[in-house]
């Protein structure tokens, strides 16, 4: 999970780190393809969703320089009938402090109906680029000559993830997932710093009711449960849709946040943002977080409705 600074570790010579950051969104129901491949292909249309993620404003290191995690990611899937299912890609790029990530993930899920849905077999392809600036860390010895001698230090990892994920359009979906399967650990040269990647579990599910007498109202109750084994934190989430074109909710993160969303559907967009309030000890020192959402979606086939007109010639 999200750790506040995890370069801090790297001070220390021979030291292994194990907090690999995994991306954390409030609008996590509208980001399902990036943590299971499962889900690739299943609105059976090109969707992509942009999220772009601003946490606990305020924050900065000594020498003023921005503290907080900035985060953005695009998805893109779509199905793809030649392979039996769909195919994605997610690209994600974070700066948390002196930190920067960079991925790339390439998912594949074959689908097969079951019962009234369908289901999800995937998996991914991960490449990650992980980098430290030296150049703006605050030496306890300034004269290390190993710390002295680079200014960035950076290099890639490659893992997988396996995902399966069941759909039922406009009922339900539930989905599980595993990533960074392998473990794989990250050497920065010329230090002996090591970033072990720590295998990451989620469970993902929703559920669309509308409101009975009031066609017009839906609501949209939903859950993700990501853990590492060593910390599990949950998302408990709210929507209540007008029409299916404006919506509005909450999302509860136990220990972490209150998050308050709002968007929109306009025409094949969709538009979302929301605000965290802080409700760990990070709110004395932070204003909260922004996120912003922009999806697309396009139907591969389009319905058309039988028309009936006029011949002049026969009247």
């Amino acid at each position: 999970m999200k750790k506040s600074y995890p370069f801090l570790l790297l001070l220390f010579f021979s030291v292994t780190v194990f907090c690999q950051q995994q991306q954390q969104f409030s609008q996590n129901m509208f980001n399902n393809l990036a943590i299971n491949p499962g889900y690739a292909g299943s609105n059976e249309a090109i969707c992509a969703t942009l999220l772009a993620r601003q946490q606990w404003l305020g924050f900065k290191d000594p020498k003023g320089n921005k503290g907080w995690p900035q985060t953005n990611q695009i998805s893109i899937d779509a199905p793809v009938s030649i392979l039996h299912g769909g195919a994605g890609i997610t690209i994600f790029q974070d700066q948390l402090g002196l930190e920067k990530n960079i991925s790339f993930a390439l998912s594949y899920a074959y689908r097969l109906s079951a019962g009234p849905g369908t289901l999800g077999v995937g998996a991914q392809l991960y490449f990650l680029n992980k980098n430290y600036n030296f150049g703006k860390f605050i030496y306890i010895d300034q004269g290390d000559p190993v710390l002295n001698s680079v200014d960035e230090i950076g290099n890639i990892g490659t893992d997988f993830t396996f995902g399966l994920f069941y759909k039922i359009p406009n009922k339900l979906y539930f989905g599980v997932s595993s990533s960074q399967l392998s473990q794989p650990e990250i050497t920065f040269s010329p230090t002996t710093a090591t970033a072990k990647l720590a295998r990451h579990y989620y469970v993902s599910a929703g559920y669309y009711f509308p409101i009975p007498g009031n066609p017009s109202l839906e609501l949209d109750p939903s859950i993700l449960i990501k853990s590492d084994f060593s910390s599990t934190q949950f998302d408990v989430n709210m929507l209540l849709k007008y029409n299916n074109q404006f919506w509005g909710g909450v999302s509860y993160r136990p220990t972490d946040a209150i998050a308050f969303l709002i968007g929109m559907n306009w025409k094949s967009f969709h538009f979302g943002y929301s605000y965290d309030i802080t409700t760990s000890d990070i709110k004395n020192y932070s204003s909260g977080s922004h996120e912003i959402m922009i999806g697309y979606c396009f139907k591969l086939m389009q319905e058309f409705k039988p028309e009936s007109y006029r011949n002049p010639r026969f009247l």
